[in-house]
C-alpha cells in the first residue's frame, strides 16, 4: 500500500479546509453558577474523597449517546477530592440547583450583545450529558443566551452561532488505568461558550479569529485571566471528511499546527479509504480471526512482560497488509490512531500494549515470533496481525476496538473528539457527542429576559477593541501600543488623561502599558496604583515636579516602597525639574572635571561629560535637551 502525500506538500485551503471555534471562557463572578460557593479559588487541599461510577441514561427520545456508551466501556472509577470551603452538596449532585446566578447572566448578555447576537426572550437550562466523570451529576447545566451574531474579520463576517452560559467541569488530577481523580474546586464556576460557524478557510485564519474573539472578551473586564480560565475547542473538516473536535486547546498560538495536521489526517484517511476500495475490500467481505498467544512469543517486546493475570492475544485481519503503516502525519500513522483509541477505551497504559506486523522497527515483532504468528494464525504476506497485551477483559475490549476502527476506515472518518499532542498532532480522546445527550433540566425554572434588562446592559457596554484601536492610531500611537491599549483595563484613564489633562498620547500609553508592567515585575502591588493615583502622578508632571524621564524612576521607587506621594518622592529622588541656568552650571563643571581630573581626550569628551551630567540630573531633564545643551557648551 502506497504512503500518503507528504504534509509539506499539503494545501488545506485547496482541500476544502473548514474550521470553527468554541471558546470556553470563565467569567468574573463572586459565586458559582447554581450555588453560593465562592468562584475563582483553587486549592490542592481536600477534606474528603468520594468514589463514583458512571453509567449512561436514555435520552428523551429513548436513545443512548455514543460518547456515553464509549465512556461506559472504560469501567472507570471516579475519585472526587472535596474541599468543604469550595464545594457543596449541589456540586456533588446531592442537592437540587439554586436559582441561576444573575450576575453571570448579565455578563453573558453583555458579551452576547458585543457579538451582535439576538438575545433570547426566555432562558431555559438544559442538561448536557458527560460520562467522563468530569461532572459528578453526569451532566452539565447550560443555557443559551444569544444566537445569530457575528464579528468582523478582514473583508468578511465570522458568524457566531450561539453564546451559552454554563458551569465549568472538575479539574483533572490524574487518569491512570481504570481510575480517574478530579479536584472539585473549579466545578460549577460560571463560563461562557462562544460557538462560531465553520467560516475559517485556512489554519492562520483560525488563529487570528481566536485572537479577535479573545480581545473582545478582555475588553469587558469581566472575564477571568490565567492558566485554565480559557480553553478553545477547534472543529476541523476537509472535503469528504467529517467534523473532528480538537478539545481543550489552552493557547491560541497552538491552533495553526493542530488544525493543519488534523486536516492532513482526514485527507490521508480519505486516501486510505480509496486504496482499500481499490483492493476490493468492504465491510461485508472483511475477514478477521482472534488467537490466544499467551506464553507463545519468544523474542518480541511483549515476550518479557509479566503474564500473571495478563493475556496476549492476536487479531488477524485478512488482506490488510500495510494498513497500520499508512501515514497520517509527520510523526503518526494509522497504527497510532488505533493505539490511541484502545489506550483510552481499554485503559491500557503499560507500553508496549500493542504490536503489529506492519511495523519494521527493531522493537516490534521479531522474525522468530513472526514465524510463530504465521503458524498460529495462518497469516500470509498480504495479511495484518495485531498483538495486544494486558488484563484479559481489557484485551478483549481492545481487540473489539481495533476491529471497529478498521471497519470504519473502509467507509468513513469517524466523528471524534481528539486531544493535543506535543508534536502538534492529535490523538483520540472520545467519540464525538451527538444531540442525544441534550435534554431539559426539570430542576431549573425558565427565566424571562426583559427588553428593559437588555437595553440597560446595552447602554453600559464598552467600545469594541478594533474600534478603539483605530481611534488610538489616529492619535499617532505606534501600532503595538494601540493594539495593547484597546483591550487594556487602563484605557479609560488613558482617554481621560489625553482629553482632559492634555497629556501626550505616546507618553501616557508608555507609562500605563509598559512602565506599570515593570512595576508588577518588581513586586509592586497594583492595587495601590488606582486611576486617581495615576491622575495625581500626571498632574505632578504637568505642574513641573519632574520631567518625562522621571516616570520610570518614580514607578520603580513606588514598587519598592509603596509610596505614592509623587511630589515628595520626586524631591527624595532628586528628580525635580531643574532650571536651565543650574543645568548649564553643572554641565560646565562636568566639562572641567572631564578635562582636568579625568584627562579626557577631545574626541572622548562628549561621551564622558554626558555620563557625568546624567548621574547628577537623571530624571530632572530630558535626555534630548541635555545632549543639546552639552553639545552647545562644548562648541562654545
Amino acid at each position: 500500500m502506497n504512503t500518503t502525500p507528504d504534509p509539506d506538500n499539503f494545501n488545506p485551503r485547496k482541500e476544502g479546509f473548514r474550521c470553527g471555534l468554541e471558546i470556553h471562557q470563565q467569567i468574573l463572578t463572586e459565586k458559582k453558577l447554581f450555588c453560593h460557593c465562592p468562584a475563582g479559588i483553587y486549592s490542592e487541599d481536600y477534606d474528603a474523597q468520594v468514589l463514583r461510577h458512571m453509567r449512561p441514561t436514555l435520552s428523551e427520545l429513548g436513545e443512548y449517546d455514543g460518547t456515553a456508551l464509549m465512556e461506559f466501556k472504560t469501567h472507570k472509577e471516579i475519585i472526587y477530592r472535596i474541599n468543604k470551603k469550595l464545594t457543596c452538596t449541589y456540586e456533588m449532585d446531592d442537592n437540587p440547583p439554586f436559582l441561576i446566578n444573575q450576575q453571570a447572566v448579565d455578563i453573558a448578555i453583555e458579551i452576547a450583545l458585543l457579538l451582535k447576537c439576538s438575545i433570547v426572550g426566555e432562558l431555559h437550562v438544559i442538561r448536557k450529558q458527560y460520562l467522563d466523570g468530569s461532572i459528578p451529576a453526569g451532566f452539565q447545566r447550560t443555557a443559551i443566551i444569544g444566537v445569530n451574531g457575528w464579528i468582523p474579520y478582514k473583508d468578511k463576517k465570522i458568524s457566531i452561532i450561539q453564546l451559552a452560559l454554563e458551569e465549568d467541569a472538575c479539574r483533572e488530577i490524574s487518569d491512570v488505568g481504570h481510575r480517574r481523580i478530579y479536584a472539585t474546586d473549579r466545578l460549577a464556576m460560571p463560563l461562557i461558550e462562544v460557538v462560531t460557524g465553520p467560516d475559517m478557510l485556512d489554519p492562520q485564519e483560525a488563529y487570528e479569529v481566536g485572537v479577535q474573539l479573545g480581545r473582545l472578551l478582555r475588553t469587558t473586564g469581566k472575564i477571568r485571566r490565567g492558566i485554565g480560565s480559557v480553553r478553545q475547542d477547534v472543529n476541523v473538516s476537509v472535503n469528504g471528511g467529517t467534523r473532528i473536535e480538537i478539545k481543550g486547546v489552552p493557547q491560541l498560538p497552538l491552533i495553526p499546527d493542530l488544525v493543519f495536521y488534523e486536516a492532513f489526517r482526514q485527507y490521508s484517511l480519505l486516501n486510505l479509504r480509496d486504496k482499500l476500495a481499490e483492493r476490493g475490500i468492504n465491510k461485508e467481505n472483511l475477514q478477521t480471526a482472534r488467537f490466544d498467544l499467551s506464553g507463545k512469543l519468544e523474542n518480541s517486546a511483549l515476550a518479557d512482560l509479566p503474564d500473571d493475570e495478563n493475556k496476549v492475544s492476536a487479531l488477524l485481519i485478512k488482506e490488510m497488509s500495510g494498513l497500520f503503516a499508512h501515514r497520517l502525519g509527520s510523526n503518526r500513522n494509522f497504527a497510532d490512531d488505533v493505539r490511541g483509541r484502545i489506550r483510552v477505551i481499554a485503559c491500557l497504559e503499560h507500553y508496549p500494549f500493542m504490536l503489529h506486523t506492519d511495523d519494521q522497527s527493531e522493537t516490534t515483532i521479531s522474525g522468530t515470533d513472526k514465524d510463530i504468528l504465521k503458524s498460529v494464525t495462518g497469516m500470509t504476506d498480504n495479511d495484518l496481525v495485531v498483538v495486544v497485551w494486558g488484563p484479559p477483559g481489557d484485551v478483549e475490549t481492545a481487540l473489539n476496538e481495533v476491529e471497529i476502527r478498521v471497519r470504519e476506515a473502509i467507509e468513513i472518518i469517524p466523528n471524534e473528539t481528539r486531544q493535543r499532542q506535543p508534536s502538534g498532532e492529535t490523538d483520540f480522546e472520545r467519540i464525538l457527542p451527538g444531540a442525544d445527550r441534550m435534554y431539559p433540566d426539570t430542576d431549573s425554572p425558565p427565566l424571562p429576559i426583559s427588553r428593559e434588562r437588555v437595553d440597560k446592559i446595552r447602554g453600559q457596554m464598552p467600545v469594541l477593541p478594533w474600534v478603539k484601536e483605530a481611534e488610538y492610531k489616529e492619535l499617532d500611537l505606534p501600532n503595538h501600543l494601540a493594539w495593547m491599549l484597546a483591550i487594556s483595563s487602563r484605557r479609560t484613564i488613558f482617554d481621560r488623561l489625553v482629553s482632559d489633562n492634555k497629556v501626550e498620547p505616546v507618553l501616557a500609553a508608555v507609562v500605563l502599558l509598559e512602565q506599570l508592567k515593570n512595576f508588577s515585575r518588581l513586586g509592586g502591588n497594583l492595587d495601590i496604583i488606582s486611576d486617581d493615583c495615576l491622575d495625581e502622578l500626571f498632574s505632578a508632571y504637568k505642574k513641573g515636579a519632574f520631567v518625562k524621564e522621571g516616570f520610570r524612576m518614580l514607578i520603580e521607587e513606588c514598587a519598592l516602597t509603596g509610596n505614592t506621594d509623587w511630589v515628595n518622592l520626586a524631591e527624595k529622588l532628586n528628580i525635580r525639574r531643574v532650571k536651565k541656568e543650574e543645568i548649564n552650571k553643572i554641565i560646565s563643571e562636568s566639562i572641567d572635571t572631564a578635562r582636568e581630573e579625568l584627562f579626557c581626550k577631545p574626541e572622548n569628551l562628549p561621551k564622558v561629560v554626558i555620563g557625568i551630567v546624567m548621574d547628577k540630573l537623571r530624571g530632572s531633564v530630558s535626555g534630548k535637551e541635555l545632549i543639546e545643551l552639552i553639545q552647545h557648551e562644548l562648541n562654545e
